[in-house]
């Protein structure tokens, strides 16, 4: 299979949802007359332009076109806004911080929890001068992304879990579940099953590529949810280019809420809700696709994926900034609840840092999935855009590094019991793995400790800085704010 066909099959670029059928093309196809022409006759009354501010965090303008002369305005140029607001300390002065909202045509969705028939689409940021603007996440994100190609010849793609705990009221719940024992579990014994499914199907309506639902781990019962029980989901995305990855989990998050809100229980995405329990990660998964395919440590493209693991293994501390933004995050990690111990990589390991899982395949060996590579360290507190900028501006930093494969060896974590086995029956090759582990000591003694203070995801900040800041990716004032806000007790 060609690169090109990999990529049909396997990454989700935008479709259009909903919209697509409406329209009748894919979103990539959409002109701004099939946005008028939707208005009108879709009794379209308010457009709302999404927009990320610098916490990555979602906001909104919203505007009622007065006529179609007035929308076509609005689909072109977009509006002002103050950037000073939305990226305060990012080096935009109060006094000469205007900027433009520019939305994006192929983005586009119906609000489904308006009343009002309303149409959203998703804006980038521009300066004055009609440039991107620098300290917007999402132009971080999509030149991270532009410069890991032009570094590596190479695509990264990325896709999150996104875990979250749901809660209600003790006495409205008729079945309990068992502590910390969610995994797969199904109704009756979860509550939150419906608002799982609904969410994934409303994602779907609005062109997010979902891979699958299910209930996780967590459950908090009664006694210690505060006159709440609480249990935990999961809604794992689909492989996608970096900004679409980055905005997706921000539109599952958002879809949750309200869906919540909506079923009067409450969401959240806290890394840790009681102490002794299972928090909630943000894990993502990256694939690099090249002319030689889906890179793989056994494969034509080894240098590549092995400049993967190596990358996120190096500046795994530091992208914690991005990651990990509670104090929350340090107790989840102190846990040991499935989450990184130490800055190690391994085969199918829940422990290490970065794991490369298991490869489904069907009952003739051909994949189901492309290989990927797993980054288990951010949680709910993740900025999505900056964290994926960051990695990729970190394994683009380790392509070509000779020194990548010293990292490899000092950071390989051991194999779990059965797993080498279990790889073989299954013709997953760990054959790489292998050979960059034959010089290693015991990773128990070896391994790094991962960072459990903002002060010390600061250092680790400071060691990665001029990669992440390559190609004017990361604007210094960010990182300087970035460093300033650790040194001072972090983001939240």
């Amino acid at each position: 299979m060609s690169p090109v066909d990999m990529k049909a099959q396997y990454v989700a670029e935008p479709l259009g949802g909903e919209l697509a059928v409406k329209i009748g093309k894919p979103a990539a196809e959409w002109t701004e007359d099939d946005i008028v022409g939707l208005v009108a006759q879709g009794g379209i009354r308010v457009v709302s332009l999404m927009h990320v501010d610098g916490e990555g965090e979602l906001r909104a303008l919203d505007f009622l076109p007065r006529s179609e002369a007035h929308l076509r305005e609005i689909l072109r140029a977009g509006e002002r806004a103050d950037g000073s607001s939305l990226f305060p300390g990012a080096g935009l002065p109060p006094d000469a911080s205007d900027i433009v909202l520019r939305p994006r045509l192929a983005s586009a969705f119906i609000d489904p929890f308006s009343e009002i028939p309303t149409l959203v689409l998703m804006a980038g940021h521009q300066s004055r001068d009609g440039a991107p603007l620098p300290q917007s996440p999402d132009t971080i994100v999509r030149r991270a992304a532009a410069h890991f190609h032009a570094t590596t010849g190479a695509e990264l793609l990325a896709h999150a879990e996104v875990e979250f705990f749901l809660g209600k009221p003790a006495e409205e719940a008729d079945v309990y579940g068992s502590s910390d024992r969610g995994y797969h579990a199904t109704s009756p014994f979860v509550f939150g099953e419906d608002i799982r499914r609904q969410a994934m199907v409303l994602l779907g309506d609005l062109g997010v590529a979902v891979k699958y639902g299910h209930a996780e781990v967590g459950y908090i019962g009664a006694e210690e949810g505060g006159g709440y029980i609480w249990e935990q989901h999961e809604i794992e995305l689909a492989l996608a280019p970096l900004p679409v990855a980055a905005e997706a989990v921000v539109l599952t998050q958002w879809v949750l809420r309200n869906l919540a809100h909506a079923s009067g229980v409450q969401c959240s995405f806290r890394p840790v809700l009681r102490a002794g329990h299972a928090g909630s990660g943000m894990h993502f998964h990256f694939a690099a696709l090249s002319d030689d395919g889906f890179a793989t440590m056994d494969g034509p493209a080894a240098e590549l994926a092995r400049s993967l693991v190596g990358g996120l293994v190096r500046s795994g501390g530091a992208l914690m900034a991005f990651g990990n933004r509670s104090r929350e995050s340090f107790l989840r990690l102190q846990q040991g609840k499935e989450v990184p111990a130490s800055i190690t990589w391994g085969h199918f390991n829940r422990k290490a840092l970065v794991r490369i899982p298991v490869l489904a395949r069907t009952a003739d060996g051909e994949p189901v999935a492309p290989p990927t590579v797993e980054f288990r360290l951010p949680d709910g507190s993740v900025n999505p855009f900056l964290l994926l900028a960051g990695a990729a501006q970190a394994v683009a930093h380790a392509s070509g590094d000779a020194s990548i494969e010293e990292t490899l060896r000092d950071s390989r974590a051991g194999t779990p019991n059965g797993a080498l086995s279990s790889a073989k029956a299954q013709s997953v090759s760990s054959t790489a793995e292998a050979s960059a582990g034959a010089e290693a000591k015991d990773a128990n003694v070896t391994a790094r400790s991962l960072p459990l203070s903002f002060d010390a995801i600061a250092d680790a900040l400071e060691l990665e800085r001029s990669a992440l800041g390559a190609d004017d990716v990361f604007p210094a004032e960010l990182l300087d704010a970035t460093l300033s806000q650790l040194r001072s007790g972090g983001a939240n």
